[in-house]
């Protein structure tokens, strides 16, 4: 399951950008938002179970994962044709090249961290 292995780097950098700020009024972390491409495979239901066990005694316990998908975009390299590509399939549908740029879908991106603090 690379569900467990997502959930722990999402976790890192969350820690990681809630530490940066310095913040002392910093109580913990509420939401955590991430825009996921759709090539990455990620079952949303298995991250969210790993979510909740790489976040047992941490800062971002108890916090909401919310998830975005991103639909894959790519471009032939050699006709410059946009398409979306599946996870099957990275042929070009107009010069039937395998040979694609994946511009879009094949990322896994921490958009937004909001933490909980003293003020409520």
């Amino acid at each position: 399951m690379h569900e467990m292995t997502i959930a722990n780097a999402i976790l890192s950098e969350t820690l990681h950008a809630v530490a940066s700020h310095g913040d002392a009024d910093t109580l913990g972390v509420e939401q955590v938002e991430v825009a996921i491409g759709e090539l990455q495979l990620v079952v949303s239901e298995a991250l969210d179970l790993a979510w909740g066990a790489v976040t047992e005694g941490t800062p971002a316990e108890g916090s909401e994962l919310v998830t975005t998908d991103v639909p894959p975009d790519a471009r032939c390299r050699q006709c410059s044709e946009r398409f979306a590509p599946t996870t099957r399939e990275f042929v070009c549908p107009a010069c039937g090249v395998a040979d694609a740029e994946i511009l879009a879908g094949n990322d896994i991106v921490l958009t937004s961290v909001v933490c909980r603090t003293q003020e409520g």
